[in-house]
């Protein structure tokens, strides 16, 4: 009876924790609620990256005084300094909670079991992992990137019925229908960045923005190793052209180009190439998890996402399968990568079909 009771709590945490997407990052998603003699006297969740922590909004919300209540949380409390917010652990100290119920420990070095031992040492009766694999799948992003240091991966490929993502390569096929576009959209509103290639800019000229979701448009990675993006391409004209970053080639030497690129607004950063003249995937990665790009989307084209395939470099691949056979084109991802996935879901989207692997770990 208590688990259920525990379980009901911390699947109410995680609604709330959902509020946050697209907002918290690099910081994990939280919600919190505390309850008092059967009844729920105050929620709260951490709505944007820099703002009170999810234990702080429950608090300050309390409808009466919080002492001797029971606080869910669906991740640990954070006892370290290290951060733009005050840690949690000493007023849920201070305001002399009874209980705290939590679904995941925080894999962060600075925390780490180490909330959850405070906590205990002040008296207070703490229960753990309560729903954890759902705590883990919602906070996925964070655990990634919090113990990588380097983004979560998730690859988006618009295919034909017959694997094929485009007629030609310099050629924009459209194949997937409204409800796909909207899909898309969406997920970039919910990750940090997206990434394509310049041939991408240069063939679809993307816009690579939620306009037809409502949430904040992520950062736009373009891997131009040569540096031969179209300076009239509409990211390098977009109204918020400082969430434009392109990764080139240190050997590139297009001092003119460069400035123009940067005079836009945009920033460039140049990473070391290997003997065939390609930058490193996995340099990529590190550079934006120094940039604190938590959660990475890719969008293409079909060299991109083919090397994160072949390198398993990534950690999600979503199929976006069209109703349209297109006989002759540019392959996509072969059936016989993805039998080698986990697929999760095989569902209708529209007119479409959104088909969800994992990367077999």
């Amino acid at each position: 009876m208590q688990n259920e009771i525990h379980q009901k709590y911390i699947k109410e945490c995680f609604e709330l924790a959902a509020k946050g997407k697209g907002y918290v990052s690099p910081n994990p998603l939280v919600g919190a609620v505390i309850v008092k003699n059967g009844k729920i006297i105050g929620k709260g969740y951490h709505s944007g990256y820099g703002k009170p922590h999810a234990e702080v909004e429950a608090i300050k919300n309390a409808k009466e005084d919080v002492k001797g209540s029971t606080l869910y949380c669906n991740l640990e409390s954070c006892c370290h300094t290290k951060k733009q917010t005050p840690p949690c652990v000493p007023l849920i100290i201070q305001k002399e909670i009874s209980e705290v119920v939590i679904s995941n420990l925080d894999p962060n070095p600075a925390v780490s079991g180490e909330g959850v031992k405070q906590l205990r040492d002040a008296g207070i009766s703490v229960a753990t992992n309560v729903q954890e694999n759902d705590g883990k799948e919602l906070n996925r992003f964070y655990f990634k990137y919090v113990t990588k240091l380097i983004p979560y991966v998730t690859i988006k490929a618009a295919q034909s019925l017959d694997g094929k993502i485009s007629r030609d390569k310099n050629q924009q096929t459209w194949l997937t229908d409204k409800e796909s576009k909207i899909f898309v959209h969406r997920q970039r509103a919910i990750y940090d960045a997206v990434l394509v290639g310049a041939n991408t800019v240069n063939v679809d000229n993307p816009q690579l923005d939620v306009r037809e979701f409502e949430g904040r448009n992520p950062k736009r990675i373009i891997v131009d190793g040569k540096l031969n993006i179209n300076l009239d391409s509409i990211i390098l004209s977009a109204n918020d052209i400082e969430n434009t970053w392109i990764i080139t080639s240190e050997s590139v030497d297009q001092t003119k180009l460069k400035k123009k690129i940067i005079e836009k607004g945009a920033t460039i950063f140049q990473l070391p190439a290997d003997d065939n003249n390609r930058i490193r995937l996995f340099d990529i990665l590190k550079k934006l998890g120094e940039e604190k790009i938590a959660s990475l989307f890719i969008e293409g084209g079909g060299n991109i996402f083919s090397q994160f395939v072949d390198q398993k470099l990534f950690d999600e691949l979503i199929i976006l399968q069209a109703s349209v056979k297109l006989g002759k084109g540019l392959n996509g991802i072969p059936d016989s990568i993805l039998q080698k996935l986990s697929k999760i879901t095989d569902e209708p989207l529209g007119e479409d079909r959104k088909i969800f692997y994992r990367l077999n770990t």
